[in-house]
C-alpha cells in the first residue's frame, strides 16, 4: 500500500427529514444564496422545505445551473454574491449543482481571471466561500469531495479543479428526495458511481486489501440494487442505499494508498463536451473499451475482478476476463445505458476530435501508470465504436 494522508471535513446528515437539520448547520448570521438547478428543486417540495429551515437569514437564489456546468452561467452567480455581500452558498440538487458551487466559492474571492482555476486544476486556491449541500441526486460524490468539474461552452473545454478549500461543510441527504427522479437519472447515478468506483480499484494491485474489499463491496451492492432502483414501485431502502454508496465511491476513502486511473472519465468528458452526451453514459461507452484495450495492463486486477464481483472461478484466465467485461457491458445495458458510440449515431469520424481535446488539454498520459498516450486513447475509441 502506498503512503497517504486523508482527512474530509465534511459533516453528513443522513436520512428522512434531514432538510431540518440546516438550522443547525448553517450559521444564523449567514448571508445564503441557494443555487439550483431547474425546476424540480420547487415542484418536489425540497426547496420550499429550505426556505422553511433557513427562516430568518438573508436568503437570496440562483437557479439555472445545466447538468454539465457552465462557466458562463456560474459566473453570473459569482457576479450576485459579489455584488450583494452574499458569504455562505448552498447548492441544492445533484453532482452538476454542487461543482457548480464549488467553482463560485472558489471563484469569489480569486485575485486573478477566475478560469485561471480550471487552467491550474485549482492548485492556486488559497481560499473559498463557505458551501453545503442538499443532495436531491446521487450520483458523482461531489456532496463529500473537494473536486469539481465544469465546462466552458464558447471552447467546448470541460476541466476539473481539486481544492481542500471547497469541501462541503456539511451535506444532506434524504433518500425521499429521488421519488420523482425519472429512471433515465437513475440509471445515470448508478452507471456513474461504478466507474467511480472502478477508476479507483481496477488498476494493477498495491497490496491494500481493505481498500480492495471496500470496493468490492460498493460494486456488488450497486448491482445488486440496480434493479430495485429502476423499478416502477420505488424501492426506499435500494434507493436510499444508491444514496450512500454514491457517496463512498467517491469520497476518497477507497482511493487511499492505491493507484488511480481515471482515464475513462478523462475520455468521457470530451464526448460530453463536444457532444452533450450525458457523463455517465459516456462512461458506460469509454470503460468496457477502456478494460478491452489494455487488458493485458490490468490483468491481475481484472482476475480479482471477475472472481469476487462476477463470481466468475471456472474456466482459462483469458475467458474469465472476456466475461468479466461482458458482464460489466451487460450491466450497463441492464439499466438501458448503451455501451456503444453508434447508439449516440457517432461513427469512425467522431474519434480525431476527442483526441485533439485531449491533445489541447494536455491529457496525453493517462492512467495508473500514464502510459495511456493518444495512440492508445485512438484505440480505447475505435474499440467503443
Amino acid at each position: 500500500m502506498q503512503n497517504f494522508s486523508f482527512h474530509n471535513p465534511t459533516a453528513i446528515d443522513f436520512g428522512t427529514g434531514a432538510i431540518a437539520q440546516l438550522g443547525q448547520r448553517v450559521p444564523s448570521e449567514a448571508r445564503v444564496l441557494l443555487l439550483y438547478g431547474g425546476s424540480s428543486a420547487e415542484r418536489n417540495g425540497t426547496l420550499a422545505e429550505v426556505r422553511q429551515a433557513l427562516q430568518g437569514r438573508l436568503v437570496q437564489e440562483f437557479g439555472g445551473i445545466e447538468p454539465n456546468p457552465s462557466y458562463e452561467t456560474l459566473m453570473r452567480a459569482v457576479e450576485q454574491v459579489r455584488s450583494q455581500g452574499l458569504d455562505f452558498l448552498l447548492a441544492i440538487g445533484g453532482g452538476s449543482v454542487i461543482d457548480g458551487t464549488k467553482f463560485v466559492a472558489a471563484a469569489v474571492p480569486y485575485p486573478q481571471d477566475p478560469w485561471h482555476i480550471l487552467e491550474t486544476g485549482g492548485a492556486e486556491v488559497k481560499q473559498a466561500l463557505p458551501l453545503g449541500s442538499v443532495l436531491t441526486l446521487p450520483a458523482t460524490g461531489s456532496e463529500m469531495n473537494a473536486g469539481s468539474v465544469i465546462t466552458r461552452r464558447a471552447t467546448q473545454a470541460k476541466r476539473v479543479f481539486h481544492s481542500a478549500h471547497v469541501f462541503p461543510r456539511f451535506s444532506i441527504l434524504d433518500p425521499t428526495k429521488m421519488d420523482s427522479l425519472p429512471v433515465r437519472q437513475l440509471a445515470n447515478g448508478v452507471a456513474d458511481a461504478f466507474t467511480h468506483v472502478m477508476e479507483q480499484y481496477l488498476t494493477y494491485p498495491a497490496q491494500a486489501h481493505v481498500q480492495d474489499r471496500m470496493a468490492e463491496a460498493l460494486l456488488q451492492t450497486l448491482v445488486d440494487i440496480a434493479p430495485r432502483v429502476l423499478a416502477t414501485e420505488h424501492d426506499a431502502a435500494a434507493r436510499a442505499s444508491l444514496m450512500w454508496t454514491a457517496t463512498l465511491a467517491l469520497n476518497g476513502l477507497i482511493g487511499v494508498g492505491v493507484p488511480q486511473d481515471w482515464s475513462t472519465h478523462m475520455i468521457g468528458h470530451e464526448l460530453t463536451a463536444l457532444h452533450d452526451i450525458d457523463h455517465a453514459r459516456t462512461l458506460a461507452v469509454v470503460l468496457p473499451a477502456n478494460l478491452k484495450v489494455r487488458r493485458a495492463a490490468k490483468r491481475e486486477k481484472l482476475l480479482q475482478y471477475a472472481e469476487r464481483v462476477w463470481h466468475l472461478r471456472e474456466g482459462h484466465e483469458e475467458a474469465r476476463i472476456d466475461a468479466a467485461i461482458l458482464r460489466t457491458e451487460a450491466f450497463f445495458e441492464s439499466l438501458g445505458i448503451p455501451t456503444r458510440l453508434s447508439a449516440y449515431a457517432l461513427g469512425a469520424d467522431a474519434v480525431e476530435p476527442v483526441l485533439k481535446q485531449l491533445e489541447a488539454h494536455g491529457l496525453t498520459a493517462l492512467g495508473e501508470r500514464r502510459d495511456v498516450t493518444l495512440a492508445l486513447s485512438r484505440q480505447i475509441l475505435q474499440a467503443a465504436l
